[in-house]
């Protein structure tokens, strides 16, 4: 590190460093130090190497783009830690990208505290989200998140307002709104192609790592993985592979995302794919419903989350949304036709005169989700999606799940953030918590969005 490049970073650092009770920060965009300074090169760090940390917000993104340095990883599991940091020496050395440093720590927390660390790529399991981007963004680090957002509104909450509160660049990372096929129907929706929009149709697919499994075994923890860490703001159970992931392997659906203690399933999981492009192209980035009503189907035993389940959503302006396990898509209906889209590619619409619709305003040129967030930290301009719109459709998609867990229908007060006379409704906005591996300043975070959602 040169002294022009320690300067700058220890300038951000101050300005953006931020603790609850103090001030927003100012935060300082990467351009004004020059084109050719050495910080255009953001050093990333990487807080979660599973899956969809290596294979996608890796290979396919940040080690793909010239702006950014992924410096170093963390994860519970030694075993993935260390196969995220060969591969990324593999992919910088191919590419003759200079000497090849990647830091490995074994507690996020060393991670964040590294001073030469600009943003974090948090991938972890969902009910490590919460407590790492708060975290991180305390540390005045911007915060990319993996959706699902989180395992509970109070938490959710608390990192909109930590990254607020911090003015850190944020963003959730959900690469749907950058596929063309994607940005193409939400596009002829705003242009007034299909005129008014009455309503919308979403689908997600099924469970996509089989049936669940009958009673499983305790078996030994790996020796490779910090169990108690990963369990982390969960509270303790036995260790089970279903439970985790498989050891030494980096594909394959873990079996956490199909058990409530550690994610919401797949009505957050895919649905945060699809009710974002729902919601964005109803303009309801920011507006929850005010009503669900809807059934749904839970898994039981190890895996319990639902399996199947159909949702009816009411707006305050009247338009409705329905909500169902199906093929993956979306589809809008106005009152001069419709438009359909199923993933990845699959575009159709009610009239030919639909799809050959000239736009006034083009989304064609739409970043991808690693390219938007680190041209923010360039410019220090808001990404496409901050985190705020994330917990929004993560909100949308856990009303839903409570109206099918509970069996009634529910309704929203957007002003007091809670659902209108229903105790058991509101008893589950909050999730009690472990605070081992958490920072007592991330706890008293914690506990006072929690805290709020109990006053109402």
């Amino acid at each position: 590190m040169d002294k022009k490049k320690n300067s700058r970073r220890d300038f951000l650092k101050t300005s953006s460093l931020a603790i609850a009770g103090v001030a927003a920060p100012h935060i300082v965009p990467v351009s004004v130090f020059g084109k050719t300074a050495p910080s255009n090169q953001i050093n990333v760090g990487m807080i979660g190497t599973g899956r969809q940390a290596v294979l996608v917000n890796l290979k396919e993104g940040f080690l793909t783009l010239g702006n950014c340095r992924v410096l170093a990883v963390n994860d519970a599991d030694a075993w993935r830690m260390n196969y995220a940091a060969e591969e990324i020496k593999k992919s910088y050395s191919a590419n003759k990208k200079g000497p090849v440093e990647v830091r490995q720590y074994d507690d996020y927390r060393k991670l964040i505290g590294d001073k030469d660390i600009d943003a974090v790529m948090i991938s972890t399991t969902d009910h490590w989200h919460a407590p790492a981007a708060i975290a991180a963004a305390l540390a005045g680090k911007h915060v990319s998140m993996e959706k699902a957002f989180t395992v509970a509104p109070a938490w959710g909450r608390a990192v909109v307002e930590a990254v607020k509160k911090t003015g850190v660049i944020n963003r959730i990372d959900s690469e749907f709104r950058s596929l063309r096929p994607f940005n193409r129907a939400v596009e002829l929706v705003h242009n007034g192609a299909i005129g008014e929009l009455t309503h919308v149709d979403v689908g997600v697919p099924g469970e996509l790592n089989g049936s669940a499994p009958g009673p499983q075994p305790t078996m030994p923890v790996p020796e490779e993985l910090n169990y108690d860490m990963w369990l982390g703001p969960a509270f303790p159970s036995p260790y089970t592979l279903k439970r985790v992931h498989d050891p030494k392997k980096i594909n394959g659906r873990p079996g956490w995302m199909r058990i409530s203690d550690y994610c919401n399933g797949m009505i957050t999981n895919w649905g945060a794919h699809l009710l974002d492009i729902a919601l964005w192209g109803m303009k309801k980035d920011g507006v929850a419903p005010v009503a669900v009503k809807g059934k749904g189907v839970f898994d039981t035993g190890l895996w319990n989350t639902l399996s199947a389940f159909d949702l009816q959503y009411t707006f305050t302006d009247g338009m409705t949304m329905n909500y169902a396990i199906d093929v993956p898509f979306v589809k809008f209906n106005g009152k001069d036709g419709w438009i359909r889209i199923e993933y990845p590619d699959k575009l159709t619409a009610g009239s030919p005169d639909i799809l050959n619709y000239k736009p006034k305003v083009s989304y064609a040129d739409t970043k991808t989700d690693k390219a938007d967030f680190l041209s923010s930290i360039e410019t220090g301009k808001p990404t496409i999606e901050p985190l705020s719109v994330g917990y929004n459709v993560y909100l949308t998609s856990v009303m839903g799940l409570y109206a099918a867990q509970l069996g009634s229908a529910l309704y929203w007060d957007a002003q007091k953030q809670e659902f209108i006379n229903d105790n058991a409704a509101n008893a589950l906005l909050t999730r009690p918590f472990r605070t081992k591996w958490i920072d007592n300043n991330v706890i008293e975070w914690m506990n006072a969005r929690q805290d709020m959602y109990r006053r109402g």
